[in-house]
């Protein structure tokens, strides 16, 4: 969904290298964890293993949720909706993979054992504090 996120929402998102804390869950037990991610052509990309991905293989509805804050005061927050999908193509996985450890400082090659998902957007909302 192209249009769910404003550009306002778009900037806070890729202002900085922030922590998202992805929220998933499997037979109604929900299930909170930070990821790093990256946002791309109107997706949020994450790179992922363990009981988050194997949540999305069982229910791929999720929330995402960012926050900018100096020592504890927030500045601004994203919170997203929508459905993941696990990237089963190699390249568009490592491609994935090569811009999330980008964004972060680490080596491309990093973290093989992860396994990237990309989010479609469904619904967001974002604040600032002034």
């Amino acid at each position: 969904m192209p249009d769910a996120l404003s550009e306002a929402a778009v900037d806070l998102l890729t202002s900085g290298a922030h922590v998202a804390h992805l929220a998933t869950s499997h037979e109604d037990r929900p299930h909170v964890a930070p990821v790093w991610y990256t946002y791309h052509e109107g997706a949020v990309e994450l790179v992922t293993t363990g009981k988050k991905l194997e949540n999305i293989r069982h229910n791929p509805r999720v929330a995402l949720s960012v926050q900018d804050a100096d020592e504890g005061d927030a500045n601004w927050g994203v919170t997203l909706r929508g459905t993941a999908t696990v990237a089963e193509d190699d390249a568009a996985a490592s491609a994935i993979h090569r811009r999330v450890n980008d964004r972060y400082g680490a080596d491309e090659d990093e973290w093989p054992e992860n396994t990237a998902v990309r989010i479609e957007v469904g619904s967001a909302n974002h604040w600032t504090y002034d």
